[in-house]
């Protein structure tokens, strides 16, 4: 499984599509989790904003790698 991963990491096309994926779902994902915080001007918890964008990110990166490896 991190054998995958790293090959994934290291794989610039991944890391792209990775990055753009993670971007669109993290940002979803903290508006759901953090919305009334973001509109009511209180404090965030920046642990689970940089969750919300590192779990998708690594979750695409995974997904890629394995189906790359099965072709």
């Amino acid at each position: 499984m991190l054998k995958l991963l790293w090959q994934g990491l290291l794989n610039p096309q991944i890391r792209l599509n990775s990055a753009r994926i993670s971007l669109v779902v993290g940002s979803i994902l903290n508006l759901i989790n953090q919305g009334p915080a973001f509109w009511a001007s209180q404090r965030i918890s920046w642990a689970h904003l940089a969750l919300n964008y590192l779990v998708p990110f690594l979750v695409a990166t995974y997904s890629a790698a394995k189906n790359a490896a099965s072709r």
